[in-house]
């Protein structure tokens, strides 16, 4: 752990700034903050921040696992800015109680992650990864695969990424179907995208990408019933949070050949476990919660969380 001393100590948790963070010294120096770059693999979890949070006054965080416990030992603490957009590993009634300031960075992964999705899609329809894999082996295969134009893409969650997906499916020539607690945008809604309810959705499209945030409502939201109805021609994408899905359910579906496929780039737990079935699927395209990860995305994320930092510390 690199250490310097100031009137503010900041932890710096999140492992996509941490080789950035003497680009912004004299900035942070000018607002007498320093900062500890701590070791870490994913994220920190619950038992790592309670041996270290009593110490700071802010954190940049990843994925890390703000609890109630972790926060009521933060006797410093005035701020967590959060690195990228979902704040589902914090507790924000017990930020509140404690007086603890959370931001995020939203809006400012879009592109990224949406050009991942399609990328996704292609892969999974027309075997890429398969074709790959093969000719490395000294196999010469052919698989014949399905045209995305004219198939029906379902977008659950159309904030700022799902609309971006939303819209490339649709520049892609497929109808697109769209489910959200909130009305879908008035830009989607004129290129022909349909509000319909999520059991729909699953039942009527080819492809489902889940662009959702992770709350106790969206928790769990695909399971055996909405895999059934995605059906065993139908693939499902996930690079927003891994718990939007049941995992045991997924594994079975897959095994089953209950659906054709999968691409995910988040997971119940991160990393992925290497005993987990999921790594011998061949159906299964796998990531490593990298969807939004582009040098000119982690630049404006970079600066706008040591913005936040800035504004949240007194």
């Amino acid at each position: 752990m690199s250490s310097h001393m100031a009137d503010y100590r900041v932890l710096v948790s999140c492992p996509l700034i941490q080789d950035s963070m003497g680009e912004y010294d004299e900035r942070l120096a000018a607002h007498n903050i320093t900062y500890d770059v701590v070791e870490v693999d994913q994220q920190l979890d619950e038992d790592e921040l309670i041996d270290l949070i009593d110490q700071y006054h802010g954190v940049i965080a990843g994925d890390d696992e703000f609890t109630q416990r972790v926060l009521e030992t933060a006797d410093r603490l005035e701020v967590i800015s959060k690195w990228g957009i979902g704040t589902d590993g914090i507790d924000h009634e017990a930020a509140e109680d404690f007086g603890v300031d959370v931001f995020n960075t939203p809006g400012v992964f879009n592109d990224e992650v949406s050009d991942v999705v399609i990328g996704y899609a292609i892969m999974l329809t027309r075997q890429l990864h398969h074709i790959d894999r093969a000719i490395r082996d000294d196999e010469w295969i052919c698989p014949r695969g399905m045209s995305l134009a004219n198939k029906t893409f379902g977008v659950v969650g159309v904030g700022d990424i799902g609309s971006a997906v939303a819209r490339r499916a649709h520049a892609h020539g497929m109808e697109v179907l769209a489910n959200d607690i909130q009305p879908i945008p008035d830009n989607l809604k004129e290129i022909g995208v349909r509000s319909v309810d999520k059991q729909t959705l699953f039942k009527k499209s080819d492809l489902v990408s889940l662009n959702c945030i992770l709350n106790e409502a969206t928790r769990g939201m695909v399971g055996e019933n909405e895999l059934e109805r995605l059906g065993e021609r139908g693939y499902i994408i996930n690079t927003a949070r891994g718990g939007l899905i049941q995992e045991p359910a997924l594994i079975e579906a897959l095994q089953e050949g209950t659906i054709a496929g999968a691409a995910l780039d988040v997971f119940a737990e991160e990393p992925l476990p290497e005993s987990s079935p999921l790594t011998e699927m061949d159906t299964v395209i796998l990531g490593s919660h990298n969807a939004q990860n582009t040098s000119e995305a982690v630049k404006r994320v970079n600066d706008h969380a040591i913005g936040n930092l800035i504004e949240g510390l007194p």
